[in-house]
């Protein structure tokens, strides 16, 4: 029974996802929804309320989160970005350079509108050489490929503490496969852009000094957190205070940054998978279902990577993290290419979700129905799963 529960519970968030309710109101159904069905005690109850929403490992992302968000307001507020951008025009010089890199370092910090800003940087770039479909493709995926391994995302930071996998060996093992994202995308789009056309590198030296001073915050940030195994939050610390100064940033500038950088939606999701998480604890239903996996015929790691594939497709990847990572962790054990795997899964399904809002905001912007992104991504989606399959593999028999 416990597990016909959790199928009817993934149910009523799936069917709560598709209506479009905002991920924390479809997960606090959920956890009501559970309380009730796994007939949990009011004291019980407390009890679950008060490990996902007040523990010192809740509130330690919560304030990684806000250091994120504060950061990303910096740097928006001297137009890094942009500036990045520019320099890369000027110190190379190449239309595919500018295609690739320009959306991958305007997608180092979560915005949503950020998929808007490397658009015109995109067209530009690809001109008439790749059609709207194409350039929409290009401006979305390279623009995302930073969700799949960066620790300013939300679904890493809650994969690796849901997982307990060190943060610096997740980031150092999806490196190669950031590559390969970025490889096949060149493959099958960027290789049809010529190589400069019109694009004439200059300056040099002071595009190299621009782009240290739009991206050294976050840079020095992940250089703290995997050479020092630093969590989030305290390597962006020195980071935020440094920058005030490096910036010139005034009181008048940064006093509405304390409140904006408290992002309540986000905040409520993670208060939201958290409890939701000590829910699946306290029924005890994480080890049953991972005995009932353990005994059907299929490899279980194949089981995981379908749900998590197409749970993600369905309600987004946070939901699916939430929800069947304990589980998987406690069938497949704390393994290193266990979770390169369901990350990379969960990444590449996040490409053609309906639920993954920037794919909506960007077809939207280029005029063109979804389904022309999707079949835009089909090829590379198919290659990278075959291929992240194989790199997986290897991870979990050498580590």
């Amino acid at each position: 029974m416990d597990l016909i529960f959790l199928l009817l519970l993934f149910a009523v968030l799936v069917v709560l996802m598709v209506r479009r309710l905002p991920l924390f109101i479809a997960l606090g159904v959920t956890v009501v929804l559970g309380f009730l069905v796994y007939r949990v005690p009011l004291q019980n109850i407390f009890e679950i309320l008060k490990a996902g929403i007040i523990s010192r490992t809740t509130l330690l992302l919560i304030l990684s989160f806000y250091a994120i968000t504060f950061l990303q307001r910096m740097m928006e507020k001297r137009d890094h970005l942009k500036l990045a951008e520019e320099s890369l025009t000027n110190l190379f010089g190449s239309r595919r350079i500018n295609a690739m890199v320009a959306p991958f370092i305007i997608g180092l910090l979560p915005a949503v509108g950020a998929v808007l800003m490397a658009r015109p940087i995109v067209d530009q770039a690809a001109a008439d050489d790749l059609n709207a479909e194409e350039r929409c493709f290009v401006t979305s995926f390279y623009r995302h490929i930073s969700e799949s391994f960066l620790p300013t995302y939300p679904s890493i930071i809650l994969a690796i503490e849901l997982s307990g996998v060190p943060l610096p060996r997740f980031v150092l093992a999806m490196l190669p496969l950031v590559l390969l994202l970025f490889i096949l995308g060149f493959i099958f789009y960027i290789r049809k852009i010529p190589k400069t056309a019109g694009f004439k590198a200059t300056n040099r030296r002071k595009s190299w000094q621009n782009l240290i001073i739009s991206l050294w915050g976050i840079v020095s940030a992940i250089i703290l957190i995997l050479a020092f195994q630093w969590p989030v939050y305290l390597a962006l610390a020195p980071i935020l205070v440094l920058s005030i100064f490096v910036n010139r940033f005034s009181w008048k500038e940064l006093r509405p940054m304390f409140i904006s950088a408290f992002e309540w939606k986000l905040v409520l999701t993670l208060l939201s998978i958290m409890v939701f998480k000590e829910l699946l604890v306290f029924t005890g239903v994480v080890d049953s279902l991972a005995a009932f996996f353990g005994s059907i015929a299929l490899p279980p790691i194949v089981i995981f990577g379908l749900l998590f594939f197409f749970g993600t497709i369905l309600t987004g990847a946070q939901a699916m993290i939430a929800m069947m990572l304990p589980v998987a962790v406690t069938t497949l054990g704390q393994n290193l290419g266990v979770l390169v795997f369901i990350m990379s899964m969960t990444f590449i399904a996040s490409q053609v979700s309906p639920s993954h809002i920037c794919l909506g905001v960007i077809t939207e912007s280029y005029g063109l129905p979804f389904t022309s992104l999707v079949k835009k991504t089909v090829t590379v989606m198919l290659s990278f799963i075959l291929l992240s399959a194989l790199y997986s593999y290897v991870l979990s028999v050498v580590f």
